[in-house]
């Protein structure tokens, strides 16, 4: 009796052929719809950043002479300019394209041509030159940003045009998005290469600073003239998973923060014309404030993707504490050492380095990079922390496994930053921004 019900239930559980076969058609179409939807990684291949001729050049001394020289310029606006050089973190190293070495500045159209074909086009000719299994065929996507300078045909087309890259190639052109546009053409890499398999993208970044000479006295318009220099970076995307291999680093997350509904952060860094007409970029006193809350907002978005279980958990005590108990107590600041290996801030000024030093709770050493930079290329905008990332390669740091923190400001005003992690330990390069002083920039911590 016992046995015949078993037996009965050990029937009723046998399956037919044609109910196995369904089964496993299920299964392969539920994996062929796991492996076509899941995202398709992003991987660094190689970047190369623009290195200035010593030509280019300007010392503090010959910045202030030539102002002194100038008509636009008074006695006030040429003392001011000194403190903020002195003040500013930049060394006697950086560079400014030749039309500024002129007496007074000559900017124009062609020199200001002559500027992009030149950082750009070297930049992306030593990227090729490290990349040798890619060239320019290779490339199917393109995109430059550059804030200030939108000339027509664009930029894009300018390198399409130089290197006869395919009729098929979907190119872009970023403009007026300040100096986090390095990351937001990332971000938009990132997407169309989710849209495209098999896909190569080739990014520039870049701000053409020739036109934008500012010719007036207004105190708020002449930062510019003293902490923007010459630069520009080409980094190489993949999303084919052979590249794996080849890659350096592999893109792990990407945030933006954007607080242009605030009139304050709009304008705080705005083009615009000055009470006799000369049109420049200017920075308001709110900046490091503004800039500031814009961070908090990031990586209140990036810490949860990033930080360790113990620190998330203190973060929410410390939050709940502040809401329920008392609203005076300091905010609990999760510590980002505990998720990163190495930071590159935008090496937009000595302010905006010590101003993330401290809310981050970061030691010297952390921030080497973003000094170093500032000092040795000046603001270089968008293209500033791929010279930094470069600095940590060239002393030997980047190790397989290393996470690298980018984060990067601009107006509108943004605050957008990415994670990329090093898929292999990275041999110091011989060549690069950082070879002819690889013994003279550092800060001599025994690496």
């Amino acid at each position: 009796m016992l046995s015949s019900k078993l037996h009965s239930i050990h029937n009723s559980f046998q399956l037919s052929q044609l109910q196995i076969f369904f089964i496993l058609l299920i299964i392969i179409l539920a994996g062929t719809i796991y492996f076509m939807c899941r995202p398709r990684p992003v991987y660094l291949l190689d970047y190369a950043c623009f290195k200035p001729p010593a030509t280019l050049r300007v010392t503090f001394s010959t910045f202030m002479e030539h102002a002194s020289q100038v008509d636009f310029f008074d006695e006030k606006s040429v003392k001011f300019m000194m403190r903020i050089l002195e003040r500013s973190g930049l060394g006697e190293e950086t560079c400014v394209p030749p039309p500024n070495h002129c007496i007074p500045p000559n900017p124009n159209m062609e020199s200001s041509r002559s500027e992009a074909r030149t950082v750009i086009f070297s930049a992306i000719d030593e990227l090729f030159s490290k990349s040798s299994s890619i060239q320019p065929k290779h490339i199917d996507i393109l995109i430059v940003n550059c804030s200030l300078f939108s000339p027509t045909p664009s930029l894009s087309a300018m390198i399409v045009n130089k290197y006869n890259l395919r009729s098929n190639a979907r190119t872009f052109n970023l403009s007026g998005m300040g100096c986090s546009a390095g990351v937001i053409s990332i971000d938009l890499a990132r997407e169309l290469l989710q849209a495209h398999s098999n896909s190569i993208a080739l990014v520039i970044s870049t701000e053409i600073i020739t036109p934008n000479y500012y010719a007036g006295t207004e105190r708020a318009m002449l930062l510019p003239n003293c902490l923007f220099r010459v630069g520009a970076a080409a980094v190489l995307l993949s999303n084919r998973r052979r590249d794996s291999v080849l890659a350096k680093y592999r893109l792990m997350h990407l945030v933006r923060t954007n607080k242009g509904t605030d009139d304050k952060a709009y304008r705080c860094v705005y083009e615009e014309e000055d009470s006799k007409g000369n049109v420049g970029i200017s920075l308001s006193k709110d900046l490091m404030a503004i800039a500031g809350a814009t961070l908090k907002s990031n990586i209140t978005t990036i810490g949860p993707l990033v930080l360790p279980a113990s620190e998330q958990l203190l973060f929410l005590l410390a939050l709940a504490r502040r809401k329920l108990i008392n609203p005076k107590c300091k905010p609990y600041i999760p510590d980002f050492k505990q998720a990163f290996d190495h930071f590159c801030i935008h090496a937009g000024g000595r302010a905006v380095i010590d101003e993330l030093e401290k809310n981050l709770q970061l030691s010297s050493g952390h921030v080497e990079a973003s000094r170093m930079t500032l000092h040795r290329f000046g603001n270089t905008s968008s293209s500033s922390l791929w010279y930094e990332l470069s600095y940590i390669e060239a002393k030997g740091r980047m190790k397989r496994g290393d996470r690298v923190w980018m984060i990067g400001f601009g107006s509108g005003f943004k605050c957008n930053s990415m994670v990329w992690k090093s898929i292999r330990t990275v041999k110091t390069p011989v060549t690069g921004p950082w070879s002819d002083c690889i013994h003279r920039f550092w800060l001599g911590d025994g690496d």
